[in-house]
């Protein structure tokens, strides 16, 4: 069977603030008192520290379960696809404007080269061009549409349960480490130590 599972490096910060919530407890912070150095909740500090490994064996099934929370919610992430939807909303911002211009433009100088008499056929190819920006245009606004619908979609109720709720357990779960850490590893360590010590 496999030993408890050694503290994350990210999960020391949440074992040094149940230290210090017990620290601050009224039994033990009555007993530190007792030292008339002062130095004793600094020694006990320093041994908890040390012992990182053994108080948090106490609160093994509550931490397993904490990582396995974890490791879902970082699943989800990683294979969450990628959505090819979500670049549509820049580009129906900006191509609908920048092709209506350009066939805006592309028009009145074919237009006006052709109301100009001019020779060649320069004023019909702009007027083509015009046109096919006009398309274009068109095209993109009603991507643009798709991806607002899409969006509203994507939004509606009930979407992204599934995220939700590993988050939610997520977050139980390490709160549930937590409170077990405090009230099963790290104070009864502590009272412990302090039972075995003599102030003079």
């Amino acid at each position: 069977m496999a030993g408890p599972p050694h503290l994350r490096p990210e999960d020391r910060a949440d074992f040094e603030d149940a230290l210090s919530q017990a620290l601050s407890t009224t039994d033990i912070r009555t007993a530190l008192l007792a030292d008339p150095t002062s130095a004793a909740a600094t020694r006990l500090r320093a041994q908890a520290l040390r012992a990182v490994d053994e108080i948090t064996a106490a609160a093994d099934d509550e931490y397993r379960e904490y990582l396995a929370a974890h490791a879902t919610v970082e699943h989800g992430r990683q294979s969450r696809p990628t959505d090819p939807g979500a670049l549509l909303p820049a580009l129906a911002a900006l191509t609908p404007p920048i092709a209506a211009t350009a066939a805006a433009v592309l028009l009145v100088l074919g237009h006006s080269l052709r109301l100009a008499d001019a020779q060649g056929p320069m004023g019909g190819s702009l007027v083509t061009a015009g046109w096919v920006f006009a398309l274009i245009a068109a095209a993109s606004t009603l991507a643009g549409l798709t991806a607002l619908l899409c969006t509203a979609l994507r939004a509606r109720p009930g979407h992204g349960d599934r995220t939700g709720a590993s988050a939610r357990n997520l977050h139980h779960a390490r709160a549930r480490w937590q409170r077990a850490l405090l009230e099963r590893g790290v104070l009864p360590y502590l009272r412990r130590q302090l039972a075995a010590t003599r102030f003079d």
